[in-house]
């Protein structure tokens, strides 16, 4: 049987305590992302008990957003630090501290600070060890899809598979690193990469507007007339229909036809996320509410379970983790922008309908950004020869590296093995030569080289 599956013999992951682990970190981060947009079920009661709008009241969740993916860096760089435990441990009790702290406010900013700031960055602690944790105990070919990438409330259903290959239209040069690797709490490099900067203008456009519908659905649907009961329950179709979606669009994204093309997957996702807050603009009625949540939970998860493959594709496995350290970063600062300023919206027009064409154009440019950034742009560069002197169409800051680690070669002596030219991948055939024992590299058995 190949790497990717179990073998035979081999027992459940940790005497089965791996499976106890999955499942702890599916519940922790099912918690975690989705209870921002449970938080809009109440914002009429807040409203009502602290005399504010919807703009006041959407900042309860822009802040817990915010601060769920502002501190997912940290809490990578303790995990690495610490280990996954007690960083869990303690953003667990942060994050209850802050809702317990909340039952007590009195005003609003309280409850920005203990709701939204203490509560989101508790629950930001949690994500990094719940998307490491079952790596470590699963082979990383067959690592049950989910809480590795921030399972139901914001990543896919599946590790991102570093080992396969990746969409070619997407692998920058500098995706591999040459040389020895060196150890980088965050790679701030990255950001000079053509396929990360088209990434991230893509997530910037599409946090501005995705999360905005779901957040002030149910408010919506009171204002339409739907009972409270019924209006809550429109959440529970999205999340039902998200949670069917990802597993579905990660084992499509994963065959081997479509896995090239996964870029354009979620260019397909992020305009049928964005046509559907179009198309729904001026639902009234609860069917038409309950149509929208349904094609919104399945473009929803399409868009989840899609985004870090397309990222893994754009940067390599090896600077992954500081490229999504800044992505998350890039989503803070646009999800405290989004909600906020539809609020003020709804405030200042007493209307809904600009709220939803709004959202869902920036969710439209975001992906026609993405599809004609890669198809037109990053491909071509790919498609045009390398310059003289480069290898595989190495990027410039690449090329001003190279310049200053080089050395020249030694001109081999008549009569003498040419094995130099084995250090050069660029140069042509050469002659036959003497077989010579390489050199094992640092921090390998001799006997295994």
């Amino acid at each position: 049987m190949g790497t990717g599956g179990p073998r035979r013999g081999e027992g459940p992951p940790d005497g089965g305590w791996g499976w106890a682990v999955l499942g702890a970190c599916f519940v922790v981060t099912g918690f975690a992302y989705g209870f921002p947009k449970a938080v809009s079920v109440f914002f009429r009661a807040l409203m009502r008990d602290f005399g504010a709008g919807y703009s006041d009241a959407a900042w309860v969740s822009s802040i817990m957003l915010a601060m769920l993916y502002g501190t997912g860096p940290v809490s990578s760089v303790l995990v690495a630090r610490f280990g996954c435990r007690p960083v869990m441990l303690v953003g667990g009790l942060l994050a209850s501290a802050g809702m317990v702290l909340a039952s007590f406010a009195r005003r609003l900013l309280e409850l920005y600070l203990t709701a939204g700031v203490l509560t989101g960055e508790g629950r930001g602690g949690t994500g990094s060890p719940a998307a490491r944790a079952p790596v470590l105990r699963f082979p990383a070919r067959s690592c049950p899809p989910g809480p590795s990438a921030h399972l139901p409330g914001e990543g896919g259903w599946f590790a991102p598979r570093g080992l396969r290959p990746s969409p070619p239209a997407l692998v920058s040069p500098s995706a591999a690193p040459a040389g020895p690797a060196r150890r980088r709490l965050l790679d701030v490099a990255v950001c000079a990469d053509r396929a990360f900067a088209v990434y991230a203008v893509t997530k910037f456009l599409m946090a501005l507007g995705l999360f905005v519908p779901a957040i002030l659905l149910v408010n919506y649907a009171k204002d339409a007339g739907v009972p409270d009961a019924d209006a809550a329950f429109l959440l529970s179709i999205v999340g039902f229909v998200d949670i069917v979606a990802r597993p579905a669009c990660g084992a499509l994204a994963g065959l081997a036809r479509l896995r090239p093309h996964v870029a354009d997957l979620f260019s397909l996702a992020l305009l049928a996320n964005g046509l559907t807050d179009l198309s729904s603009a001026r639902a009234r009625s609860y069917g038409a509410l309950v149509a929208f949540c349904v094609a919104f939970g399945l473009s929803y998860g399409m868009v989840g379970a899609l985004q870090f493959e397309v990222l893994m594709a754009a940067v390599g496995a090896p600077r992954f983790p500081s490229a999504l350290g800044l992505v998350l970063l890039i989503e803070a600062v646009a999800v405290l922008i989004g909600p906020p300023s539809a609020g003020h919206l709804v405030d200042a027009l007493k209307s809904y309908e600009v709220i939803f064409y709004l959202a869902g154009s920036e969710v439209v440019l975001a992906g026609l950004f993405m599809a004609v950034a890669t198809n037109c742009c990053l491909r071509r560069a790919q498609d045009a020869p390398p310059r003289p002197g480069t290898e595989g169409g190495a990027s410039d800051s690449e090329d001003a590296e190279a310049e200053g680690d080089s050395e020249p070669l030694p001109t081999p002596e008549p009569g003498v093995p040419e094995a130099l030219e084995l250090l050069s991948p660029g140069a042509g055939p050469s002659e036959p030569e003497v077989e010579a024992e390489p050199e094992p590299e640092p921090g390998l058995d001799p006997e295994s080289v």
